[in-house]
């Protein structure tokens, strides 16, 4: 509250109250609360503009420190120890026009039962194919890398750009979904990605990952393992480019490329070879994925 001097008071400012107008002392202490109030409201008010500005103007210009933690801390923890794997990468061009032909009639079937149908559920259920073929890519490696443990169950990891960082959580048995349950699981962990609320049963016991660099506008790039894993594929945007197809003709094709890292302790060059071929059977014929499953 300010100070006031009764001296610098005009009384013609205050309202009277005594016989005839007269000004009286509890008229000018009256006045004095009033004017104190309005002057406080306003600092109080100025005050938080400026303090607003103050923080507004150091973010933009200044440097700030925040910790690294939550989901970010497990990123720095996994990939520093995926560093520790020798690494391969194997890479190929896919033809989609099949699949680009056939995901708006299953965008409709899946809409009716409330489900969002994209590309990834294809992706994903084809890799759960191919790994029923070459088991080897399923597998977790001990901390010695001297046994081998074949894991049945196909927990497909999709990596998530979040706010809270890159997160991987995983569809639990792939191998016993059908296309349309793997888009509504996928539905289901994009939501609580979205959120921040996914649960710690999401992120554990993942066997083989898939990321859809795609999604952002990427072509090629080299994934990193996840440890307790040996593989991992990263699938770029639809492109169309001109091809000649098998009669030497030259065609409008559309394909993606994708990029495949293996763990080269246990796995060769000609494995990883044979499950991406495997792989781009089932997407350049989508329609097989349709009567597994």
């Amino acid at each position: 509250m300010q100070n006031y001097s009764i001296f610098s008071i005009k009384l013609s400012s205050v309202s009277g109250s005594g016989k005839g107008g007269r000004v009286l002392k509890e008229d000018i202490l009256e006045y004095l609360k009033k004017i104190s109030s309005v002057s406080d409201t306003r600092t109080a008010s100025e005050t938080k503009c400026t303090t607003q500005e103050s923080v507004t103007r150091s973010l933009a210009t200044s440097d700030y420190t925040e910790p690294i933690q939550g989901f970010r801390k497990a990123m720095v923890k996994s990939m520093t120890e995926s560093w520790d794997i020798p690494q391969f990468v194997y890479s190929d061009e896919i033809f989609v026009m099949e699949l680009v032909k056939l995901l708006p009639h299953m965008k409709e079937i899946g809409s009716a039962k409330g489900i969002k149908v994209t590309y990834m559920p294809f992706f994903i259920k084809a890799a759960s194919k191919a790994l029923e073929k070459f088991p080897i890519l399923n597998v977790k490696v001990d901390e010695a890398c001297e046994t081998l443990t074949y894991r049945k169950s196909h927990n497909i990891g999709v990596a998530m750009d979040t706010s809270n960082g890159l997160v991987v959580p995983n569809i639990k048995n792939v191998q016993e979904l059908s296309l349309l349950e793997v888009a509504k699981e996928m539905n289901r962990l994009h939501e609580l990605g979205k959120n921040g609320a996914l649960r710690q049963e999401d992120l554990i016991d993942g066997t083989f990952t898939l990321s859809n660099i795609g999604a952002i506008g990427g072509t090629y790039t080299k994934p990193l393992i996840l440890p307790s894993q040996v593989a991992i594929g990263a699938i770029g945007k639809v492109q169309i480019v001109p091809q000649y197809d098998l009669y030497g003709n030259l065609i409008k094709a559309q394909l993606v490329c994708v990029s495949w890292t293996a763990d080269h302790r246990v796995i060769d060059g000609a494995t990883m070879a044979r499950f991406s071929n495997t792989w781009k059977k089932y997407i350049e014929n989508p329609f097989l994925l349709l009567f597994d499953a």
